[in-house]
Formats: structure tokens, sequence, C-alpha cells
């Protein structure tokens, strides 16, 4: 009898751990661009949890009836081993495609970039910082942003510059005011891209406004408190870049450079908020954002 309880025990244990962890792939996951599917699925994930509470509630009640047997408490307990072997081939699985996906993802920026020796790398640099300034936000304010979802739309922000002419992208002089104005519509562009990707809805718009200032000034003149924090964000990794990055009209800077530049720009441009806490993140984080292809001013 003691055998019995101690494995209706385990497999009370057992399944209360299941509850918590799908709970928890459920709310991490399924609002991302990756993970967001039909309502259909969605009710079927849902239900998936209702039952594992459901057996939950089964194992409680078996335990305290004082009828279990031998043989109950092994298949219950087996039975808890088989969820959690599941649960965890669920979530390995969902977490080896994501990484995929967007390995995927940044092979063909890359492709994108090739058209452009001035953005080589620059999309992967931007990604890797926004990444970085995620990581140092205050909780509540991390809470609010979908960790997958930024880390799309800052390696996707500049995709609109496919639609953008080689003859503009590659031009070594200033651009005339009608190239800037071509210049200006590939946050837009961008969004066309993308349109067609129905889970990319939540991103667009941080795509779209990458590029509007605090004091409204930006490429479509969004004021600055409607600008999307996730936009904000962005904002500051693509400056940062922009600054570090050796161009073929101007050399790299260092990192004491772009951050007086970046201050200097901070409650006009950028959000002060974000760049005070960007100033705050350790340089040697900062400079293992920096692709291995980006020639980048990050040693003094």
């Amino acid at each position: 009898m003691a055998l019995t309880y101690l494995l209706l025990t385990g497999g009370i244990v057992l399944q209360v751990m299941n509850v918590n962890v799908y709970a928890s792939f459920l709310r991490r996951s399924s609002r991302d661009v990756l993970s967001s599917g039909s309502i259909r699925d969605a009710r079927l994930s849902y239900a998936a949890l209702i039952l594992l509470l459901f057996f939950l509630a089964g194992y409680v009640l078996v335990t305290f009836s004082g009828r279990a047997t031998l043989i109950i408490g092994a298949i219950f307990f087996f039975g808890a081993v088989f969820c959690t072997i599941m649960i965890h081939l669920i979530t390995q699985l969902t977490s080896t495609v994501k990484h995929r996906s967007i390995d995927i993802v940044k092979t063909l920026v890359k492709v994108i970039e090739e058209r452009d020796p001035n953005l080589n790398g620059h999309s992967l640099f931007v990604q890797n910082v926004s990444m970085c300034i995620w990581r140092h936000l205050p909780d509540d304010m991390k809470r609010k942003i979908n960790e997958t979802d930024l880390d799309y739309a800052a390696l996707l922000h500049d995709i609109g510059k496919m639609g953008i002419p080689e003859s503009v992208l590659n031009k070594p002089g200033k651009l005339n005011d009608a190239e800037w104005e071509l210049m200006r519509q590939h946050p837009r562009k961008g969004v066309e891209i993308l349109h067609e990707l129905q889970s990319f809805e939540t991103i667009l718009p941080w795509i779209e406004y990458h590029h509007e200032r605090m004091d409204g000034k930006g490429y479509y003149g969004l004021p600055g408190d409607q600008i999307p924090l996730e936009s904000r964000i962005i904002a500051v990794a693509d400056t940062y870049s922009a600054i570090m990055m050796r161009r073929s009209y101007k050399p790299a800077r260092t990192y004491e450079e772009a951050i007086a530049i970046m201050k200097d720009v901070s409650g006009t441009q950028l959000d002060q908020n974000i760049v005070n806490l960007f100033c705050r993140i350790p340089k040697a984080e900062l400079e293992k954002c920096a692709p291995k292809n980006v020639e980048a001013g990050i040693v003094s």
C-alpha cells in the first residue's frame, strides 16, 4: 500500500509540474510571430491544458479515495511520466523550429544586404543590440514585449530596402530630394512585403515606424508619444549600428563617440529613457553584438 501511495504522490507532483510547464509554454509562445496560428489551433492548445488539469484532479481523487491498487498507482505514475516526456518534446521541438526559422531569415537578410556593401551585417547588428536592450529593460517593460516578435522586427526592419533602386542604395554622395523621398519609403515597403504573412501583423507597425523621431520630425511625422516602444528600441539600436559601422563614405566611430552622439540626440531623435538605459549596458556586452564580418569601431 505504501508503494501505491508513493506512486500516486509522484504522479501528482509530476502532473503539477506538467501543468506549470505547459501553461508557461503557452504564455511565452502562443502570441509570437512563429507560434500564432488559427483560432482552432489555439483552442486545441488550451484544451490540452484543461485535460492536464482534469487528469491532475483525477490523480488527487484516486489518491484520497482509499481504493487505489498498486496497478492503478503504477498506471497513474507512468502516465504522468509520459505526459512529462511529451511536453518536453513539444517545447524542445518548438524551440528548435524557432531557431531554425530565424537562421533562415538571417540568411535571406544577408542575401538582401549584399546589394549594398554599406549595409552588409547591419540588420544582424541591429537585431543583436535590440535584444541586448530588451534584456536590460525593467521587468514591467520587458513583460509588455514579446521577445520573439522583437527579435524578428529588429532583424527585418530594413527589408523594405529590397524595393529601393540600387542606384539610390549605393550612391556614393548625398541623396537629392527625390532620392531621399524614395529612401524614406523603405519602412512602408517593408510592411508591404511582410503584409501577406498574417502572423507578422503585430510587428508591422514596429518596422514601419522605426525611423520616427521623438520630436515628430521622422520619416512620416508620427508624434513621439505615438511611436511604439518596440520601434523606439529598434531606433536606438539602428542609430548605434549606423554610427559604429564603417561605411564607404565614413570611418567607423568609437564606442565613446557613439555614446556621445546618442546622448546628444536623446529626447529629440531618440527616446531619452531608452538611451539612458542603453548607456548603462556594459561595453563588453555591446562588443559582442557586432557580427564577425562587420568592421565596427568598438575598441577605443
